[in-house]
């Protein structure tokens, strides 16, 4: 199940974090996706060194944790797709899906003209594409 979606910038600020739990974990999310912005600049940094192809948007796994996998993506523009989830038997194919589902969205509401670029995105009509995109891949059971 999917528990956190993030877009992150170019400067590496967040532009869009969203949890899809219940509980008072916001922080521990947040604090997950600035972890993985360490292990994506160093597989952009040394891609012969860890296998990544420079071609490739999709980052794949980019560190497990005891309760999550984190999955990364790295847009043309050097926006970064960050998305946590609980499964532990998770298919590369399904995640690249919704990377690419979640990347069009975003191209979506970056093409706004009310849009300022490098800011936090804050159109509801992006919020509710996200929701619905991990909704149809399997939201987190709510309690």
């Amino acid at each position: 199940m999917i528990v956190c979606v993030a877009v992150v910038g170019q400067q590496n600020n967040p532009l869009y974090i969203q949890s899809f739990t219940n509980g008072d974990d916001t922080l521990k999310f947040h604090y997950i996706v600035h972890c993985s912005l360490d292990v994506i600049d160093e597989k952009v940094s040394n891609p012969k060194k860890l296998g990544v192809s420079l071609n490739e948007t999709f980052l794949g796994l980019l560190y497990p944790t005891e309760d999550y996998k984190v999955f990364g993506y790295l847009s043309n523009t050097k926006i970064k797709f960050i998305l946590v989830t609980t499964d532990q038997d998770l298919r590369d194919a399904d995640v690249r899906n919704i990377f690419r589902r979640f990347h069009a969205a975003y191209v979506d509401a970056a093409s706004n003209p009310f849009h300022v670029p490098g800011k936090r995105i804050t159109s509801p009509a992006f919020a509710e594409r996200v929701s619905s995109i991990v909704k149809s891949f399997g939201a987190a059971p709510v309690p």
